[in-house]
């Protein structure tokens, strides 16, 4: 196995193909190819299914996502090693962001980061669930996740709390509410879009507040795909509880007011402090001058 196929690979998975890893490589489409076919010959295992012109990630596809990632974090270690004596800050850092968090701190830091270190290149991942902050991390697919506490397994993680999120109620375009915080015992009789019971502590914690207070809201529809409620409230399905950055983003379509009793929760960013590349130190210290935390 040579370093270059498995800088092939995790370009043919973050470019969403062979054109464009071969773009974002700077080579020619049979190159990267030939790479991939010899890759999964040394390995005897098929890494994609070749879908027409598309290509699927198989399992083992998917299981060599990060240990791929891991061995570009270790080449760009020993890099530095060489050049030690340089305090200038190269290499890529790797982050994993939870979808709803995806806005404000975390992009302002990014910004400072990339301002501070020109050299350095940064990937933004995506977090498709919070259960899976503390693997991502330790199978090697990330240096850092951003997620709600508190974090499952996260036993020998490092975390720095970024501030609170606040949860607001969202309702289709056109409906009818006084201004001011809408009591969550008072739900108006508008259908509601949830996330399924036990789909999560803040979940939880909404749906054991309404029991206290007998409110029993209509159900128009429950999901697992926390990203799809925005798109149901706005289509007129019904209203949902949204991530405050979430609903403001909707808030010149839809009728967006606070909750009350308000609903919170803390986010953070987490890391292995004993994998950190020099990317990462660099922006482990950024980040709690930052935030003040020692």
């Amino acid at each position: 196995m040579e370093f270059r196929q498995i800088e092939y690979f995790l370009a043919v998975v973050e470019n969403d193909g062979i054109n464009g890893a071969a773009t974002a490589l700077g080579v020619a489409q049979p190159t990267v190819s030939q790479a991939l076919r010899s890759l999964e010959r040394e390995l005897s295992v098929q890494l994609f299914h070749r879908i027409g012109r598309g290509m699927v990630l198989t399992a083992a596809g998917h299981s060599l996502i990060g240990p791929s990632r891991q061995i570009l974090r270790d080449v760009a270690g020993v890099e530095e090693l060489l050049t030690s004596h340089s305090a200038e800050v190269t290499g890529r850092l790797d982050l994993m962001v939870f979808p709803a968090l995806a806005t404000g701190p975390i992009i302002d830091l990014v910004a400072r980061f990339r301002r501070a270190h020109p050299k350095a290149t940064v990937r933004f991942g995506d977090l498709r669930s919070e259960g899976d902050s503390a693997s991502v991390i330790r199978d090697g697919h990330c240096e850092f996740v951003v997620a709600h506490l508190p974090l499952e397994n996260g036993l020998g993680l490092e975390v720095i709390e970024l501030g609170e999120q606040e949860y607001w109620l969202a309702y289709p375009p056109g409906t009818e509410l006084p201004p001011g915080p809408v009591e969550l015992a008072s739900l108006p009789s508008i259908p509601m879009v949830f996330v399924p019971r036990g789909g999560g502590i803040l979940s939880d914690e909404i749906d054991r507040e309404m029991r206290r207070q007998g409110a029993a809201p209509r159900i128009a529809a429950v999901t697992d795909h926390r990203e799809a409620r925005p798109p149901m409230v706005l289509a007129g399905i019904g209203g949902s509880l949204l991530e405050r950055s979430v609903a403001e983003s909707v808030r010149d379509i839809a009728v967006v007011r606070p909750c009350e009793p308000t609903f919170t929760r803390t986010v953070a960013l987490a890391f292995d402090p004993m994998t950190l590349s020099k990317a990462g130190r660099a922006f482990v210290d950024l980040v709690r001058s930052s935030t003040d935390q020692p």
